[in-house]
């Protein structure tokens, strides 16, 4: 069974590779030097035995020609059967401790006469040995040298892995800092970068969970108190009908403030899930075209107005529905809150180079740069609400891996303008047809 460890079976697999690598290269190359050897050697006897049977005589043969310093014997034999490979016929014995190399080659057809030569091939069967066991030293250093270096690789091709792996081991809530994606190799600059994103998203949750319970705790203690205060005053002496019916109205209203905080923080909740759907292809630009036209009623009958520019003609997008739909709607809503009567919101998209930039601009007071109004309970001028339509729209941004920001105007307008980016790696532009 297979170790968990990335890099121990990374090591285990180089090496096995590289010894098969080494082992069939070494073997191709023994087994071609020694057929290279021996048919150099079959040349030689072959080369021998035509000379000699072109010149049809063996009886000059003596002990002094060069034949016995090559240690050649050639003799004639008579064979009753003819051998089927053209006449000739090669092989190879071994007779006390010396190996032979000997072929019959045809010398006169008619009478079944062949040349037998021998050759001592003893010094080239030493020699191949001795070729053998340099190869197999050498197989055994490489296999050495292998081993080395797999370590080395291993343990650089998984320094980033292991890096990342500390990096995140070693984390909490107050210790969380980006990974610096320009340190990482090309091939895990994305896992960097989902990893930053992972990051940046935990950190503004644990931010804004701290927040959001100090904030709900703060907002509900108002009512609370209210409620408590009116009792109280309520029963230190005896009331009239008509001001009892004023204190419980008064309870009422306060009850309905808690209600509609609860509401916003159900809101929250139901957000989360919604992070859960599974995303479907839409096209962006017909999203923001249908949500514009359904808020132009909306406008019309605060006697406002909203003008909308959209490029390109198609957007198309993998993302959860919901959660576009989250901010888009909030950004609209409090366009039209902050933008007084006979003014207009303007909404618009076009490409950047993270992708789509979608633009709600108003013609109200403008914003405070200085706070964050991402924040939970954060509210903006002396409008009603409780202050999470911007918190939920940054949680649906994060989640999409989206941007989102609002700034003041600086076209000489009073005003903010809200926006969002989607990234275009999860998105594909759509031409418009001609």
């Amino acid at each position: 069974m297979f170790s968990k460890s990335i890099r121990r079976n990374f090591l285990l697999q180089i090496i096995i590779a590289s010894i098969l690598l080494i082992f069939v290269f070494s073997s191709f190359l023994y087994f071609y030097i020694e057929k290279s050897v021996y048919d150099e050697k079959r040349n030689e006897l072959l080369t021998y035995a035509k000379n000699i049977s072109a010149n049809r005589s063996v009886t000059e043969l003596g002990s002094d020609t060069t034949d016995t310093y090559l240690k050649i014997s050639v003799e004639v034999i008579k064979l009753k059967k003819y051998p089927t490979n053209n006449g000739l016929d090669i092989y190879e014995t071994t007779k006390q401790k010396h190996t032979y190399l000997t072929l019959i080659y045809p010398f006169d057809i008619g009478e079944f006469s062949f040349l037998k030569i021998t050759k001592d091939i003893t010094p080239t069967k030493h020699l191949l040995r001795k070729i053998l066991r340099y190869i197999l030293i050498i197989n055994v250093v490489g296999f050495g040298l292998v081993i080395i270096y797999a370590v080395a690789l291993s343990k650089m091709l998984t320094k980033p892995i292991k890096s990342l792996s500390n990096k995140l081991s070693n984390m909490n809530e107050h210790l969380i800092r980006p990974v610096r994606v320009e340190e990482l190799p090309e091939e895990f600059e994305p896992l960097g970068e989902t990893l930053n994103h992972l990051i940046l998203r935990i950190q503004n949750f644990v931010k804004y969970q701290k927040e959001l319970f100090i904030g709900t705790a703060h907002e509900m203690k108002t009512p609370l108190a209210v409620i408590k205060l009116k009792n109280q005053v309520t029963l230190i002496k005896k009331r009239s009908d008509e001001e009892y019916i004023e204190a419980i109205e008064t309870t009422n209203k306060a009850v309905d403030d808690m209600n509609f905080i609860v509401s916003n923080i159900l809101n929250i909740g139901r957000q989360e899930g919604a992070q859960l759907e599974k995303p479907v292809e839409i096209d962006i630009i017909k999203f923001l075209r249908d949500k514009t036209n359904d808020f132009k009623l909306i406008a019309e009958n605060e006697g406002k107005s909203i003008e909308m520019d959209f490029k390109p003609d198609g957007f198309m997008a993998m993302l959860q529905v919901g959660l576009l739909n989250q901010i888009v709607q909030n950004f609209i809503q409090n366009a039209l809150k902050f933008t007084p009567v006979d003014k207009k919101v303007y909404i618009r998209s076009s490409q950047d180079d993270f992708g789509l930039l979608i633009e709600v601009i108003d013609e109200g007071c403008g914003i405070d740069e200085s706070e964050d109004l991402f924040a939970p309970f954060k509210r903006q001028g002396n409008k009603s609400g409780v202050g999470l339509g911007l918190f939920l729209a940054k949680s649906a941004a994060d989640a999409l891996g989206a941007k989102i920001n609002i700034k003041n105007r600086t076209d000489g307008t009073s005003g903010a303008i809200a926006t969002l980016q989607i990234n275009s790696k999860l998105s594909c532009i759509i031409t418009s047809k001609r």
